[in-house]
This record gives structure tokens, C-alpha cells and sequence, in this order.
């Protein structure tokens, strides 16, 4: 959320003068509403030191306890920055802001993160843990921080451990378990919980304020999920009746996790601790204590499940551009030649691809031989559907379609563009003959942040690890006694587009012959000024139009036929299915192996590459309900909304269909290594992003691992250099930018300029292609010319060697499909400024299957034609030359503009990474690092 300051100047936590800002409320604070935050009934603090005493002498034996149940032999790290404590009261939150201080725990593994940049070159097992927590079940007796027994409950103690604040939340009944867990969430992230449960019902502005940022998270995920109050009911009550058992235990685990949560809201409230943003936002008075904070109910968390499933969870889409930019192609090219130049930059089934999975093959979503019910747009003809109506007051100016606000855009794609990765070595290649795994989720740097760590130990529940606020009655992703899990966002593709034929007028549509009504959903959200938010008054109404289909997102017409354009995933409305297999990943009588851990993520509907590590076994598996088509059908275009080209058994009360076999998913046991940083699955397994080609990010770790595999030996230590160093190289450098100097010098650079800067370029390539510090701290690149000249090079190149002969329609097109940039600093790019998230999207493979051609080099799935000087050595030789000439010329400040963070030319802060505020809280920037948000070592030394 936006807070509109205006600037003084104060020591951040790294020890230089920035500029900083004194929120507008504090001007307006008064010296009680302070004093009241200061010395609050009940602070945090004073809450812990008066926890019941008994709960404190239980300690010794709960520690014990688990470490009887823990295999790890203390060989589990993880990490997750900014801190534990995401929650912050009304005096922290003006102490922070005015004068840089930090409350407890909110700031304290951000230092070790940042510091393994430059630290992992010398690193060791045994300094693993100067950069990562010790992971290790239980807290032993002498560093325990404080011990609490939540609402006086006799049957769970939440134990947090001085380092990092961590809740242990130990039960002897299941209700009081999850209730503790509930209870410990609330204690850490309630604030940030509380906006995402709105922003999952598209409810943020009235909740806390217009700001264009806010107005654009609300819009992004309503769009795509307008669910009413009965529709989020409904997938509990469906979650529940079609699993058993499990799914009754699900629902008490969840009542018991909000009674939790709730019981923490009644005692913030009364002993007036609760985070300060409800005073800054309207909801509470800090004088008289007046107002309210709302409880939480079963929905919420369903509300909360479609926000994460959006953003990590959800591959495919984009049916509608995919037909745009092949439109294109054939206007340019004649329809054969055409299709064949799409399908080149497409590379749906690359062949030079990297690969999770080494062997076999997996085909889904392949290109039919004989396309059917393929239902493409007319030239001209397609309109976004607006989201948007009716705005008053600070709305009336924004455009109608919806907010896209620069903060709104990058935090979204920062999230959803993440960078999750994952190592894991076989035993038969490590120093101990255990396998180790190094791997995590990137879900953006947030203040607080999206993620929070937990230990849960009691009936069935035995796990320590993050999960997402609000979500956090089972660890998501983390170990158990001897066994560790994590994921990837796979992004295969579970959404299709459909053609609806519209009948009557452009709100009633054909469906299996009859003319239906479609359904409109709408809500209008006003909201007032607050004194976190300045945005004056204002309000707008939101409106989707549902079919059986799905969501309406264009108007089009086909063959002169007006349509609607929906989209349909398999996800929508069963937002709430996974919960099964989270519960299953959390209990120990469950998971006992590989076989037991794929069964369990086979229940996750959401799109993921799941990875494992016990002592003995490695597996994989990539989940989600991928829909059966039908035969012929092409998913990447739309398809005419037609009984014989929906999804196989699709029951539309529901959005229930068939769904491919878990032996049709990607998957594998005991795999020598295995890589993942969001690349292609498996053979013949197409992915539903664009650019999964040649060259991907996915290369800078395969190929580490697999020099360490060759080698032998392999460490906990030396699988986190490969990730560490992996994190600082700029993917174009490593991978591209010696087949553009193998081009370039084919004939003598006779040009200074030119050739200054191919030096330049060469050493930085030989030297490591690393976009690091010259020492740690110095805040200056090592290679800072040659990085600041790719920088400028890369776009310039690419238009050049592109456009010319694609034409502009179609570049422009194919550029809507794929951005050509996703350097550090690219704010131009999709992820956006300071968001860590890089070179996962770019025409890198692009460039890398043009050069390689034009070099006469051999190219498995080669472009449509050569592109570069129009496929001659000599001209695009010239053409590199010229633009190289030009990218050195330009300037720091030309090359980094500067922003609101960052003064034009510097390099090092262009590329930093900075936490978005969630909340009232900031943090000091990091330098940049490729690398998950959430990140675990494990290497366990015995099984069960």
C-alpha cells in the first residue's frame, strides 16, 4: 500500500544517508495515540514475559520430543527474509517511518540472505548456517525467546525461539494444534492477511484506501475469480463432501485454525496491540480504541487460496494474443509460411530445451495434426472487455478498463513471475551417499512478506517450514521428520479460451443450442481518505459477465459471427480442492517415501513442480488438473464453445472434468540430479510460457549440476554455491553474448569504440558473467562497463535484428507474447524494477537460434528463416557493430533513468532489490540475487 510522505533524510540499517519519508499521518499523530502504542496494556513483550509459567517447564520435553522425531542430524537450513514478525503496532509503525527502527524479529534474516551475494564463495557445511537458520525440529531450552499458551488452552504451546522469532506450536489435540497455529499466524502476518482476504473478493479500496495500487490488486484477481459469498462456500462444502474423511478433518482443521485466529483478534483488541495500520486506515482509534477489527470465517481462507492459486498456480491463458500475433504472421507470411514463423518463436516443444525430467517422454497440450473447432478472430476485430463502470470522485480520471498503476504491476508480476528453483543430487553422487537438495520459492519481496515460517507438531501434524499467511494450518512447503519438500510454478497449461456465440444481444449466448443468459456479477467499492492513504473519496463499479464457459475477458467476431471470448480453468471454483494434499504432505503416517510424497502433491490442483529429499530417495512430480481435451483441439487459440470441443466429462455446475492420469504427468524417482528455475518439464511436455527455448535461466543450473554430479563428492556446501552463484549471472552474458562476439569478431574490429567495448564484454564473459559487487557492500559492480553496455545493447539488438524483417505489426505482436528484456534493471520488463526475478522471460533463445544460423552452425528447431542482416554474416555482422557502438555510447544515467528509489546512474541500485510495502513497515535495500524468497538445505542423515 502507497504511503504519501514527504522526505527527510536518516541512516537506513546498511549505514548510508537515504532519503526517507515522514508519513502524513504522523504529522497528524498525537503525542497520546503515540505514548498509547509505546506503552500498551499488553504489548507483544509484556504478553510474552507474563505467558503461562507451566507452559515454560514443558519446554525441555517438547524439544525433546521432537528431536526424537527429527532425522535431519541437524543438517536442515532455511531462510526467508525480511523476519518473522510481519505485524507492527501504531508506535512501531511511526518509530519505523520517522526514525528507521525495526520492531523485533521484522528485519533479522534479511542481513544473512543479502550476505550469501558475496559470502558463498568461501562457504562451508559448516558456515551454512551464518546464511540460513537452523531448521532442526524443537527449541532447545536456552534459546527459547518466549512460551505461550494461547487463550489459557491446556492442549498447545507456542514456543518462539530467539534467533529468528519462528512460532514452534506444539499440541496434544488436533482442534488445539491447528488452533495454535491460527493463534501464531495472526501474531505474525494479521494485517497482511486481513488485505489479502479482500483483495481476494476484489474488496481492497473500501478496506484500505483508493491508491491506483490498491485499486489494481483488487481489479487483477476479481477478474479472474468474481466469486460471490455462495460460490466460495460452495468449494468447502464440495472440498469436503468428495473427500472422506480427510476432507471432514480439513474443514475442523480449518474451523480450529479460525478460532485461533480469532482469539487473537479478541486479545489485540482489548489489550490494544494489534497492528498499526487498523488505526491508520480508519478502523480503529488509538485514543478511545473505538471500532472494530472483523473476525474470520471459513470463506475468507477460499478467498485468500484464489489469490495464491492466481499468482503461482495457474498456467496458460493468453488464447486470445496467441491468435493476434498468428494473425499476424500469416498477414505478413501467407497462411502456410506464416504458421510456420509462429510456431518458430513459439517453441512449444523446443528441442535444445532444458529439462527436469532426463527421460521418457510425456506428450500433453501437443500440436494436433488436423486443428479443429479452432474459432480465430476476425482482422480488427477484438475489444478487451471492460472491468470497469461508473467512477466518481478520485476514480473518475483512471481509465475505464482498470487501474495499471507501475507499483501494482511490478508487485503482481514480481509475484507471479517468480523465480522459484530447486537442486537436488542423488546419494550415489554426494560425499555422504545421502542425497541433498537446495531449492524454494520465489513469491517476491514483500514487507511483511507472503510467506511465514511455522513448526507444527501434534496429532497427525509433524512439519516445519513457510506457508502462506492466512493458509498456515499446514506447512506448504518445508521438511518433515525425515523428509523435505518444495516447488516450482510449472505453468503448464490448464486454461483454454472459448468462443461463445452470442444470440439475442451481446449478453445471451448459445450454449449446446439454447439461447442462455449470461450471468453478471458487479459490486461497487467506495472508499474515504485515510490517513495512511491520501487518495480523496471516490468509487466505481466492477462488472464480469459469467457463462458455463468461464469469465467473459473479449468481444470479437468470428466468420462476421459475434462472439464472447471466456476463459476456463481448470481451478476455477475448486479453489479449495488442495487442502488435501497439503494436509497429507503435513502428516507423518502419510508420507513415509517418494511413492507416498507424489500421492500426496497428485491431490494439489494448482500448477506445480514438486521435489523431495529423504536419506535415501529423490523424486519429482508436476501437479495440477490438466484437462482432457478433445480430439483436435489446439490449445493455445481459442475454440468454438461447442459440445465437441469442450474438455472430456466436463460437468459446468461444477467445472468438474477428466483429467490426464497421474502417470501422464511429468514425474520421476531416483533421477541422478534434478534442475528447476521455472524451465520446460519433460520431453514433449510443452510448457504454456513463451520462451522456453535454447537458452533459459533453467541452463545456469543445469549445467553447475551437472559439473558437480560428474565431479562427485557433492556437499550441502557446494550445491548452495552453484545456487549462489547461479543467482549473480546474467543469463545473456553466460549464454548468448559469445555466439553475438563470435559474430562480431569473424572479421578484425577495426572500429575503437567498437572494439573497446568487445573487450569489455569479453573479459566480463571470461571473468564469470556475474553482476556482483567488487567487495561486499561497496555497492559498485565489478565488470560495471560491460554490464551497464549489455544493458543497453540487448533491446537495441534485438529491435534491429528482429523488426526489419518480421515487420512491425508482427514484432510488435510477438513482443506482446514475450518482452525481449528481463535484465535486473529493467523496469520496462515484466517483472518490473528492484524485484530480484530475472531472465526468465527474453528473447534470449531467440537471439542465441538466429546467430547460431547465420554462423552456419547446426540448429535443432531453428527459427521460421534468418534474421539477423537478413541472414548474411557480413550484414548482421555490421548490424551488431552499429548498435554495440551505439549501447557503448550511452551513458550511466541514460541506461539506469533513476527512480522515486534510486538516482539516474546508479547501476548497483537500478539492479537492488526492494521489499514492497504490504503494510506500515519498510525495509533497506539488498543487492540483486536470482534466487527464491524461501529457501531450504536439507541433507537428513537417516529414515524412519
Amino acid at each position: 500500500m502507497p504511503w504519501h510522505t514527504p522526505r527527510i533524510s536518516r541512516t537506513a540499517p546498511d549505514g548510508v544517508r537515504t532519503p526517507r519519508r515522514i508519513p502524513e499521518f504522523l504529522k497528524a499523530a498525537s503525542v497520546c495515540a503515540l505514548v498509547a502504542g509505546l506503552l500498551s496494556p499488553l504489548s507483544p513483550a509484556a504478553q510474552a514475559a507474563t505467558a503461562n509459567t507451566k507452559a515454560a517447564a514443558a519446554t525441555d520435553t517438547k524439544a525433546a520430543a521432537a528431536a526424537a522425531n527429527d532425522y535431519c542430524g541437524g543438517q536442515c537450513s532455511d531462510i526467508l527474509p525480511p523476519g518473522q514478525n510481519g505485524n507492527a503496532t501504531l508506535a512501531q509503525i511511526l518509530l519505523n517511518q520517522a526514525f528507521g527502527s525495526m520492531p523485533e524479529n521484522a528485519s533479522n534474516q534479511l542481513g544473512p540472505y543479502n550476505n550469501l551475494a558475496k559470502g558463498h564463495t568461501g562457504l562451508t557445511n559448516a558456515t551454512i548456517n551464518t546464511f540460513f537458520n537452523d531448521a532442526s525440529f524443537g527449541v532447545a531450552s536456552d534459546q527459547v525467546a518466549s512460551t505461550l499458551k494461547p487463550a489459557g488452552r491446556t492442549d498447545v504451546t507456542i514456543v518462539r525461539d530467539k534467533k529468528t522469532g519462528v512460532p514452534h506450536i506444539t499440541g496434544t489435540t488436533r482442534y488445539g494444534t491447528e488452533f495454535g497455529a491460527g493463534y501464531a499466524a495472526a501474531q505474525d502476518r494479521l494485517w497482511l492477511m486481513d488485505v489479502f482476504r479482500h483483495v481476494g473478493r476484489g474488496k481492497l479500496t473500501p478496506f484500505a484506501g483508493g491508491a491506483p495500487s490498491n485499486q489494481g490488486l483488487e481489479q487483477e484477481f476479481w477478474r479472474h475469480a468474481p466469486y460471490t459469498e455462495a460460490d466460495l462456500q460452495a468449494q468447502i462444502d464440495k472440498a469436503v463432501a468428495t473427500n472422506g474423511d480427510r476432507g471432514r478433518q480439513a474443514l475442523g482443521d480449518v474451523n480450529a485454525y479460525i478460532d485461533g485466529i480469532n482469539a487473537y483478534i479478541d486479545a489485540s483488541d482489548s489489550g490494544r496491540y494489534f497492528p498499526g495500520e487498523y488505526v491508520l486506515t480508519g478502523h480503529k482509534d488509538s485514543i478511545t480504541n473505538a471500532g472494530t477489527i472483523e473476525k474470520f470465517k471459513p470463506t475468507d481462507l477460499v478467498a485468500l487460496a484464489s489469490v495464491i492459486g492466481a499468482l503461482f498456480g495457474s498456467g496458460g491463458g493468453g488464447e486470445v494474443n496467441n491468435a493476434l500475433s498468428l494473425l499476424a504472421a500469416q498477414e505478413k507470411y501467407g497462411v502456410t509460411e506464416g504458421t510456420k514463423v509462429w510456431e518458430s518463436f513459439r517453441e512449444r516443444n523446443d528441442p535444445e530445451a532444458a529439462l527436469t525430467v532426463h527421460d521418457g517422454s510425456f506428450p500433453y497440450a501437443t500440436k494436433p495434426a488436423d486443428p479443429q473447432g479452432m474459432a480465430l478472430p476476425d482482422n480488427g476485430a477484438v475489444t478487451e472487455e471492460p472491468l470497469v463502470y461508473d467512477r466518481t470522485g478520485s476514480a473518475a480520471g483512471t481509465a475505464s478498463k482498470g487501474v495499471s498503476s507501475k507499483a501494482t504491476d511490478s508487485a503482481l508480476s514480481s509475484a507471479r513471475r517468480g523465480m522459484s528453483n530447486a537442486l537436488v543430487v542423488g546419494g550415489k553422487h554426494t560425499a555422504s551417499g545421502h542425497p541433498i537438495a537446495v531449492f524454494g520459492p520465489q513469491t517476491g519481496y514483500f514487507a511483511p512478506q507472503l510467506l511465514m515460517l511455522q513448526e507444527i507438531q501434534g496429532p497427525g501434524l509433524s512439519a516445519r517450514g513457510a506457508s502462506f499467511a492466512g493458509l498456515s494450518m499446514y506447512v506448504e512447503l518445508g521438511r518433515g521428520q525425515d523428509y523435505a519438500w518444495s516447488a516450482t510454478t510449472s505453468g503448464q497449461d490448464i486454461i483454454d479460451a472459448y468462443a461463445v456465440e452470442l444470440c439475442q444481444d451481446d449478453v445471451h449466448y448459445l450454449y449446446h443450442g439454447t439461447c442462455t443468459p449470461m450471468e453478471k456479477i458487479e459490486q461497487t467499492n467506495a472508499w474515504k481518505p485515510t490517513t495512511a492513504d491520501s487518495t480523496p473519496a471516490g468509487s466505481y463499479r466492477m462488472q464480469v459477465w459469467r457463462t458455463k464457459y468461464g469469465p467473459v475477458t473479449h468481444r470479437a467476431t468470428v466468420g462476421g459471427k459475434k462472439v464472447a471470448y471466456t476463459t476456463l480453468r481448470s481451478s476455477y471454483m475448486n479453489e479449495a480442492e488442495s487442502i488435501i494434499g497439503f494436509q497429507m504432505l503435513n502428516d507423518p503416517d502419510f508420507v513415509k517415501g517418494p511413492d507416498t510424497f507424489q500421492k500426496a502433491v497428485q491431490n494439489i490442483n494448482y500448477t506445480f513442480n514438486w521435489f523431495y529429499a529423504d536419506s535415501q530417495h529423490t523424486a519429482y512430480y508436476n501437479s495440477g488438473d490438466n484437462p482432457v481435451r478433445a480430439a483436435g483441439v489446439d490449445a493455445e487459440f481459442p475454440a468454438w464453445a461447442r459440445a465437441p470441443y469442450e474438455w472430456r466429462g466436463w460437468n459446468p455446475a461444477t467445472n468438474a472434468a477428466d483429467y490426464t492420469p497421474p502417470s501422464e504427468h511429468p514425474n520421476s524417482i531416483d533421477q541422478d540430479y534434478y534442475i528447476s528455475w521455472n524451465n520446460k518439464q519433460a520431453k514433449d511436455y510443452p510448457s504454456a510460457p513463451w520462451g522456453n527455448g535454447s537458452v533459459h535461466r533453467g541452463n545456469i543450473l543445469d549445467d553447475r549440476v551437472k559439473r558437480l554430479v560428474a565431479a562427485g563428492g557433492v556437499t550441502r556446501a557446494s550445491l548452495t554455491k552453484a545456487m549462489a552463484e547461479a543467482a549473480l549471472v546474467d543469463l545473456r552474458a553466460e549464454d548468448v553474448v559469445p555466439d553475438l562476439l563470435k559474430v562480431v569478431n569473424s572479421s578484425p574490429v577495426t572500429d575503437s569504440a567498437a572494439a573497446a567495448a568487445v573487450t569489455k564484454l569479453q573479459n566480463w564473459v571470461a571473468s564469470g558473467s556475474k553482476r556482483t559487487e567488487t567487495s561486499a557492500g561497496s555497492k559498485t559492480y565489478a565488470d560495471a562497463d560491460a554490464i551497464r553496455i549489455l544493458d543497453a545493447w540487448w533491446p537495441l539488438l534485438v529491435k534491429a535484428e528482429f523488426e526489419p524483417g518480421l515487420g512491425t505489426k508482427l514484432y510488435n505482436a510477438m513482443t506482446a507474447n514475450l518482452p525481449v528484456d528481463e535484465s535486473p534493471s529493467a523496469a520496462h520488463g515484466p517483472t518490473g524494477s528492484h524485484a530480484g526475478s530475472s531472465f526468465q522471460y527474453g528473447w534470449w533463445s531467440y537471439v542465441d537460434k538466429d546467430m547460431r544460423a547465420v554462423l552456419g552452425e547446426s540448429v535443432q528447431g531453428p527459427l521460421g528463416r534468418k534474421y539477423c542482416g537478413d541472414g548474411t554474416l557480413s550484414a548482421c555482422r555490421t548490424l551488431l557493430i552499429n548498435t554495440l557502438k551505439e549501447a557503448a555510447g550511452k551513458t550511466a544515467a541514460q541506461v539506469y533513468p533513476g527512480d522515486e528509489s534510486c538516482s539516474a546512474g546508479d547501476q548497483w541500485c537500478a539492479d537492488a532489490i526492494i521489499h514492497r510495502t504490504l503494510g506500515g513497515i519498510k525495509h533497506g535495500k539488498i543487492s540483486w540475487q536470482n534466487r527464491p524468497t524461501f529457501q531450504q538445505v536439507v541433507e537428513f542423515t537417516s529414515h524412519r
